[in-house]
């Protein structure tokens, strides 16, 4: 080999080339995979109109009814206002007598425990049950088409001829931009902000119920939803804002009592206040945990029908103690929403609508219009019970016939789904000939319940054979691309052991794939970790338990580490301090598994109950206020030190500086949000958002100034080892202020122990070196403080309130500093505070393994990592592949899958600017 094709493989061009190589056929096998998997379940692109009935066998409404915006049903009701409490839980309002323990936030909507008690036939509350994925966005797409919305999904399949006032979150406007006569939108992603979508909604909500200019009105309030990602459920502005709700409604309902009588302007018209999904205890949401995929219906029509027509099989009747009255609740399924309010109001079913309409919603609007076909009972005129199920087994016969064009036009990926569709459409056939014998009874004079009953029942079956189907089976995967996508993960797993072995050549180094390594404890043991975890990806038990799998895996190396220095009689403070970081990481990570974090100990300085730590506890509160201050002070003697040891001068010592101000600021910021210095002090401290506008600020100079550095220092260091060291410090300095402000009274807590974990495994490296068989000339020599050097970055991801779902990051940290709402802005601040610990911090900080061999060890130790990582990433990918079907697909397999590609690219991304920085 020459002189030029060595100066390639071991300079700047070769970390170009390969870690930039590495990063596109990473992005490229991405890409197909996930067009293959992820974002392909069917979007119909079909519209319902109101001619397309006639070709249905059902009975059509009298023309006269089109006059109205009405074709396809006789309307049930004249006007729908609609109230959606986001984040509602079920729990908020349903009573307290329906759960085992009674909770602060429960019963604070009284008015609907009152309504629903006492007038039983005209109000009731529904257990709404939603699908995952449990995002607004998703939600309110599921709730207008009546569809399975897609993991990531936008769509504009909602069409009305009815006028639709609309108020409140401004994502209604950005789903359906063109279908509003007026609307009110205001900005929705201030998590900070509790109050000014919901001021909005109240400023424009009573006007309009005096007004008839319209016939849906939609007022989404967000303040719950605010104030959960913010405090938490168990919070005084989370009952605060339960109780303005409860006040709200009970304006609404005197509003529309008021002009219920006959001729009034709300004699017919019907509230519905619901929520969108749940959340959990700690604010998120977004999986499928039953406390985010929970929510409530409460409705209520305003001209009480005399009986409740319909049987409540689903309902459920608790005993108010206090109050000596009996509450019932009864249970939909949020996708039978969009079918039920398009029967309610007569309107075209969404086409892509999958839902069944609702037999009690319906019903509660029973008495609500008056029977016109010619049926007959003993007087001659029709009983209630029979006006009721003759409507709705005609709302059900346009119901299954959309239903059945919706199937039709699907295109499904396995014979055994083809057979299941067959067999639908064979049960439907059946229901159809039932029903022309159905038809020809009504249009008797006599009307046969026992055969109308048998209808409603084949149709009930229809449509909830649909529906079953559709949420097992309802995405289209494209194996062929997924396939593809998986191979070039495949091969670049390859490339990457190609390049190691050809730098272990070049560099003269024993190979980590060689029979050497039978000699080695670390590899044999990193090959085994590293083979477990990527395994343990197959089970969604383990998916589920990720972190603990990664603690566990750490402290099994560490104590074996730690046999090792006993036997050798060194490093044994090292080994011994590595195994007692892990246990304080299994705590953390124990409180972030049970969705605690945001009250956790070291969030708030309120005590946790989960620690049997009594809540009024002085001495809790001074330990949880000064431990994060004491974790700052000796984190930022690292720097200080490094200042005064290295004789290294210029920019880099500049910015180590920086960063020491930077401390001081986030002191000033944790005293200003302490809760033992008076309010006075505190308000001194801080002015609005200056601190943290000022860390970041600082940050982004700092991060400058090693650009620069790197520009004018280029290879002008002729102690190599030093300069990489002070060059990391330098980095990891400059990006923790930002990291630990984000992360809170946690954040001094965790890159402590990062840093307390890097410095042992640096240290234990010795316990590798072998004079006799010169094992320090080894990549081998690396294997195991990188594998657990990625498996503490794991642990530190978990152990930071973090999990892989949408309800695992912390919204609030995008706000910080910041009150408006900037796309990019916040996605950066989200994606530090997500990846922070896990993976920027790390990959910076991973040439400081490799110390004593930086120069030629340096771009082995990042491909190593990078191995891991992909290694990884790649048994997802199979995992989700071969779990596509499964239930829980896009509650947990879809959101590990997104959130391992993310940190792979991510991880990618930082590595190539890390050899960039760090490989002259």
């Amino acid at each position: 080999m020459g002189v030029s094709e060595k100066w390639f493989w071991s300079g700047r061009r070769w970390a170009f080339a390969a870690f930039l190589g590495i990063m596109l056929l990473h992005s490229l096998a991405i890409l197909l995979f996930t067009r293959g998997f992820l974002l392909t379940r069917t979007e119909l692109s079909q519209y319902s109109e109101c001619n397309d009935v006639v070709e249905s066998p059902c009975f059509l409404p009298p023309r006269d009814q089109n006059t109205n915006g009405s074709c396809w049903s006789k309307p049930v009701v004249g006007r729908l206002v609609i109230i959606v409490l986001d984040a509602l839980r079920f729990d908020f309002v349903a009573p307290s007598t329906f759960f085992a323990e009674k909770k602060p936030w429960m019963d604070k909507l009284q008015v609907m425990h009152d309504l629903a008690a006492h007038n039983q036939s005209s109000s009731r509350i529904f257990k709404a049950i939603a699908d995952p994925p449990t995002t607004s966005l998703q939600r309110l797409k599921g709730l207008t088409t009546g569809g399975l919305p897609t993991f990531i999904d936008v769509g504009n399949s909602f069409v009305s001829s009815k006028r639709v006032l609309m108020m409140g979150d401004d994502t209604w406007v950005q789903l359906f931009p063109d279908h509003f006569a007026t609307s009110y939108p205001f900005p929705s992603f201030n998590v900070k902000d509790l109050d000014t979508v919901d001021n909005g909604c109240i400023a424009n909500l009573f006007p309009a119920l005096d007004k008839g200019d319209w016939d849906v009105l939609v007022a989404h309030f967000l303040g719950v939803d605010h104030a959960g990602h913010i405090f938490g459920v168990d919070s005084a502005p989370m009952i605060e804002k339960l109780e303005q709700y409860n006040e709200v409604i009970e304006r609404v309902v005197g509003a529309l009592e008021r002009q219920s009588r006959p001729g009034g302007l709300h004699e017919n018209t019907m509230l519905l206040v619901m929520g969108d999904h749940g959340q959990t205890l700690n604010g998120d949401h977004g999986g499928g945990t039953s406390e985010e995929v929970e929510t409530a219906i409460f409705a209520l029509t305003t001209k009480n029908p005399n009986t409740l027509l319909a049987a409540a099989e689903s309902a459920s009747c608790q005993l108010d103690v206090l109050k000596a009255w009996q509450v019932c609740t009864s249970s939909i399924q949020q996708l039978d929403f969009a079918a039920t309010v398009s029967a309610l109001l007569g309107l075209p079913f969404p086409f892509g609508s999958i839902g069944k309409v609702n037999s009690e919603l319906y019903s509660l609007a029973g008495g609500t219009w008056n029977q016109e076909e010619s049926i007959t009972g003993d007087d001659g005129s029709p009983s209630e019970v029979q006006s009721w199920m003759l409507n709705y087994v005609n709302a059900l016969c346009i119901n299954s016939w959309q239903g059945s064009s919706v199937v039709q036009v699907q295109v499904f990926d396995s014979d055994k789904i083809h057979t299941t569709f067959l067999s639908l459409r064979k049960f439907f056939l059946m229901s159809e000939e039932l029903w022309s014998i159905t038809s020809r009874n009504i249009s008797g004079a006599f009307v046969s319940l026992p055969l109308v009953r048998n209808q409603l029942d084949a149709y009930s079956m229809f449509l909830e054979s649909v529906a079953a189907l559709a949420r097992s089976n309802w995405t289209e995967f494209n194996l062929k691309i997924m396939g593809i996508g998986f191979c070039i993960m495949l091969s670049s797993l390859y490339l990457n052991v190609f390049l190691i072995r050809r730098l272990e050549k070049l560099c003269g180094l024993q190979s980590f794939f060689s029979g050497y390594l039978k000699n080695f404890l670390g590899v044999n043991l990193a090959c085994i970790v590293i083979l477990i975890r990527a395994w343990s990806f197959l089970s969604n038990s383990f998916i589920l338990e990720e972190g603990r799998v990664a603690s566990f895996l750490l402290a099994t190396t560490a104590i074996l580490q730690l046999r090792h220095a006993i036997m050798k009689k060194m490093m044994l403070l090292e080994a011994l301090v590595l195994c007692l970081l892990v246990p304080f990481l299994r705590i953390s990570i124990e409180l972030g598994q049970l969705k605690q974090a945001v009250n956790s100990l070291f969030l708030k300085a309120d005590s946790s109950n989960m620690l049997g730590i009594v809540n009024d506890s002085e001495l809790w509160m001074y330990v949880a206020e000064v431990l994060p201050v004491l974790a700052l002070i000796i984190v930022a003697y690292l720097p200080f030190k490094s200042i005064t040891s290295c004789s290294s001068q210029g920019i880099l010592k500049y910015v180590i500086a920086g960063t020491l101000f930077n401390y001081m600021l986030i002191l000033l910021n944790l005293a200003s949000e302490s809760s033992l210095l008076s309010p006075n002090l505190s308000l001194w401290l801080i002015k609005g958002n200056l601190i943290p506008q000022v860390i970041y600020a600082f940050g982004l100079l700092q991060l400058s100034l090693l650009v620069i550095g790197q520009l004018i220092d280029r290879g002008r260091t002729s102690n190599m080892e030093e300069s990489t060291v002070v060059k990391a410090l330098a980095l990891i300095s400059a990006c923790s202020s930002t990291t630990i402000l984000l992360s809170g009274k946690q954040g001094p807590l965790a890159f402590l122990a990062l840093l307390i974990g890097g410095w042992c495994l640096i240290r234990l490296m010795a316990l590798e070196q072998n004079t006799k068989n010169n094992s320090s000339g080894s990549s081998l020599f690396y294997a195991l403080p990188v594998t657990q050097w990625s498996l503490l970055a794991v642990c530190m991801f978990f152990s930071t309130g973090h999990w892989c779902a949408f309800d695992g990051l912390r919204y609030a940290a995008a706000f910080i500093g910041f009150d408006e709402f900037n796309l990019i802005r916040q996605a950066i601040l989200l994606t530090i505070d997500t990846f922070g610990f896990s993976h920027v911090l790390p990959i910076f900080g991973l040439p400081l393994v490799a110390r004593g061999y930086l120069l030629k060890q340096s771009k082995i130790v990042y491909l190593m990592y990078g191995l891991i990582t992909a290694i990884a990433t790649t048994f997802t990918m199979l995992c989700v592949a071969i779990q596509r079907r499964h239930l829980m697909v896009w509650g947990l397999f879809a959101p590990k899958f997104v959130f391992d590609v993310v940190g792979l690219l991510l991880g990618d991304l930082l590595i190539f600017l890390s050899a960039l920085y760090y490989i002259s």
